[in-house]
């Protein structure tokens, strides 16, 4: 072909291309490529290729289509097409949980997380060494995980202590070097006081209509059932917990016997060959940073169990960061409301059949023993502890040491 008349050809086929290529699915273009190449003849995909830019491999699949009688009205042949990020990047999941764990909100009463950082500073920290996710993909893949995007919520209890992130920071990391290891990581807690008897429980369940179970009208405490203290460990690692129903009061020897009891229904069987153990408990209640009996207790239980226990508190205002609170207390909230807890038995069935889609388990056992407030700690007894304090906010971080 004369190279005058190759140009006119390579204009009009470019000029008619650019009319029609915004029309044009993608197995229309390769057909119209295709078409225009063979009425061409020989030399026509070079043609083609120089008019268009469309590729070579693209205008010879359009020729084999054009010779192949059509049997679907797919555009692309079956699992053709980019494959989804998702699945290209096994760890994208995992790195953007990282970058977003220590800025989950949630209401510890309720499962739903959701999320503080914004899409696009996500999707920049993801990128600081490769173009790997856009914003808009971050923003379906935290839906798919159960993040969505919420305004400002009143959730803190108190003023934010200076070194509040700090504390966090500290917890987190210790926890993964303890799961690394495979010692015991649990968090702590005692869960709301529950009036034991026919009383009014919050939620709704499904009744017969018009017969909905009738409670008392008055909240008035049962003096003969009294209230039920429900102290939750939560094991963070195998995700399951354990949960002691006291009837008594909520002191520091209800709580570490409630540890003790979880050791030894479920945590020696979990980690046979485990030297230490970590507490992650708040900074007020039966298991706060100042309570003296906490610490005298948390020694016995050292000694019983010849292993360094490891301790450390969140700060003030902050116990709603408690791991607790939110991947197993809500759970138990949601599982029994709308039902009376007419009774102890009650109580302890409704938190052991507690269970959720992330295999969450549960055990519970009433513990019937009567615990006695206001024991006074002296000076000399509190000198007898064995306990080594952090030099960060050694008030918040220590472990104590057995003495056997």
């Amino acid at each position: 072909m004369h190279k005058k008349t190759l140009n006119i050809e390579i204009s009009q086929i470019r000029e008619r291309y650019q009319i029609i290529q915004n029309h044009l699915t993608e197995r229309d273009r390769r057909l119209w490529a295709a078409t225009e190449a063979k009425a061409i003849g020989r030399g026509g995909q070079t043609v083609v290729n120089q008019a268009t830019k469309i590729s070579f491999t693209t205008i010879k699949k359009g020729l084999i289509d054009l010779n192949e009688a059509p049997l679907t009205n797919r555009v692309r042949k079956k699992g053709g097409g980019r494959k989804k990020k998702i699945l290209t990047d096994a760890s994208l999941v995992a790195d953007i949980t990282e970058i977003i764990e220590s800025s989950t909100r949630g209401d510890p009463e309720s499962p739903l997380l959701w999320c503080a950082k914004s899409t696009r500073n996500i999707a920049y920290a993801l990128n600081t060494e490769s173009d790997r996710v856009s914003h808009s993909l971050v923003a379906r893949t935290l839906d798919n995980m159960g993040y969505s995007l919420q305004g400002n919520r009143k959730v803190q209890e108190g003023s934010n202590h200076p070194d509040r992130d700090a504390q966090f920071n500290f917890i987190n990391n210790k926890v993964k070097k303890f799961q690394t290891e495979q010692q015991p990581v649990i968090s702590v807690d005692t869960k709301k006081k529950e009036n034991i008897g026919n009383f009014k429980n919050a939620g709704h369940e499904y009744c017969e209509k018009g017969n909905p179970t009738e409670v008392k009208v008055y909240d008035f405490i049962d003096p003969e059932k009294g209230k039920a203290a429900p102290y939750g460990i939560y094991d963070i690692t195998k995700n399951n917990g354990w949960v002691s129903v006291g009837i008594s009061s909520d002191t520091a020897q209800f709580a570490v016997n409630s540890i003790r009891s979880w050791w030894q229904e479920m945590g020696q069987n979990s980690y046979p060959e485990a030297k230490e153990l970590y507490i992650n408990a708040d900074g007020g209640g039966s298991n706060g940073s100042r309570v003296r009996l906490w610490k005298i207790e948390l020694q016995k239980l050292a000694n019983e169990l010849d292993k360094i226990i490891h301790v450390s508190h969140f700060p003030p205002g902050t116990s709603k960061w408690n791991k607790i609170e939110h991947k197993m207390f809500c759970f138990i909230s949601k599982n029994w409301r709308g039902r009376p807890l007419i009774d102890t038995a009650t109580i302890v069935n409704l938190i052991g059949n507690t269970t959720t889609k992330s295999g969450l388990k549960i055990r519970a056992k009433l513990d019937d023993n009567i615990y006695q407030k206001g024991i006074k700690v002296s000076n000399r007894e509190l000198e007898t502890i064995t306990i080594t304090k952090n030099t960060f906010h050694g008030e918040w971080n220590y472990q104590i040491m057995p003495q056997n």
